[in-house]
């Protein structure tokens, strides 16, 4: 209510002003003039809004006065000061909006332009419109200040969004030269993988060749074949120690085969590695 009751005060002074310039607006300036409509204006709408606050307030508290400890005299004083206070600021808003009040306010106002007072008429000088050309090339000049600042403005903003962009894409031109790298890199590994992977089936195509062969040349024999040599030699070796006795027919597959010695071939061929 105190609130209220102070806006209240505001407003009232701010009507009395304007009434004031109303009646003389020579004594204060255009803006000044207009600054004071627009600011009662909007006092007078800030009061409504608080009056409705109260008005709800109101209506929660006489529902259930004993839980808040307000008696019927403490409700009936606040419901009598929202019904005044509105009859106030509906008295200002009336005197504000009466069509013949708005008439001298705007015959003021032209005449406040002009430099003329209420009561005198307008002079068929060589300055007639002298003031209000002024008035008229200064609001242009803040029209067109206002207008280059805007614009000013917006460029700025535009050049931000420019750098933004620019970096973005300065940031993603880093990363393809990144993946472009390491996408080379791999290709580099996936062909050297395939040489390796040619040279191994090249390999293998070989020893598979000679498994072939020895399996032809053994074909219907009971002799074990064995497929390492610790020492290095190929897959499928004959025992030197028989081929110096002359066996050529008898191959040594680190296990005893009849016609050949124990000793002479389990040196050179481990029976554990077949």
């Amino acid at each position: 209510v105190q609130e209220v009751q102070k806006a209240v005060n505001t407003a009232q002074g701010l009507f009395q002003r304007w009434t004031e310039l109303l009646q003389d607006p020579s004594i204060a300036t255009r803006e000044e003039i207009d600054w004071t409509t627009n600011e009662l204006r909007n006092n007078l709408r800030s009061i409504e809004w608080d009056l409705e606050d109260l008005d709800e307030t109101i209506n929660i508290l006489s529902a259930n006065p004993r839980k808040f400890n307000l008696d019927a005299t403490e409700l009936g004083v606040r419901k009598a000061f929202i019904t005044s206070t509105r009859q106030v600021v509906r008295e200002m808003k009336d005197q504000m909006s009466n069509s013949s009040v708005q008439a001298l306010a705007e015959r003021k106002n032209r005449q406040a332009l002009l430099g003329e007072s209420g009561s005198q008429s307008w002079s068929s000088g060589p300055d007639k419109y002298s003031r209000l050309d002024r008035e008229l090339q200064l609001a242009n000049s803040h029209f067109i200040e206002e207008q280059q600042a805007q614009q000013q403005l917006i460029v700025e903003q535009q050049d931000e969004q420019l750098e933004l962009v620019s970096g973005s894409i300065g940031v993603l031109k880093n990363m393809s030269q990144r993946i472009g790298g390491e996408l080379e890199e791999q290709a580099v590994m996936l062909d050297d993988f395939s040489h390796e992977l040619d040279s191994t089936h090249s390999r293998l195509d070989n020893v598979m060749k000679k498994l072939a062969k020895v399996s032809h040349m053994t074909s219907g024999r009971s002799w074990e074949v064995g497929f390492a040599d610790p020492r290095g030699d190929a897959v499928w070796s004959i025992c030197r120690a028989c081929t110096g006795a002359g066996n050529l027919q008898k191959m040594c597959w680190g296990k005893l085969i009849p016609g050949t010695s124990e000793g002479s071939c389990s040196k050179l061929f481990p029976a554990e590695l077949f």
